[in-house]
């Protein structure tokens, strides 16, 4: 079973596309920006660790990457 959670590798543009279940949430340009799409789609997170791989699948970079690598 994949991780629910989806953020996709950096563009060159910056940032990181986020999806959930398939469902586009949006571009996270940090952990901020990630941390409330997290919250609209109806985590709670209080409960959720960042690092589960079994909740987020961290395409193209951990929490840590939000640019391309040049």
């Amino acid at each position: 079973m994949s991780a629910p959670v989806v953020v996709h590798p950096p563009v060159p543009e910056g940032g990181r596309r986020v999806t959930a279940r398939g469902e586009f949430l949006g571009t996270a340009y940090g952990m901020v920006d990630l941390i409330e799409f997290l919250r609209r789609a109806g985590l709670d997170l209080a409960t959720i660790d960042l690092h589960d791989k079994d909740l987020i699948d961290w395409q193209g970079g951990g929490p840590e990457t939000w640019e391309p690598e040049t």
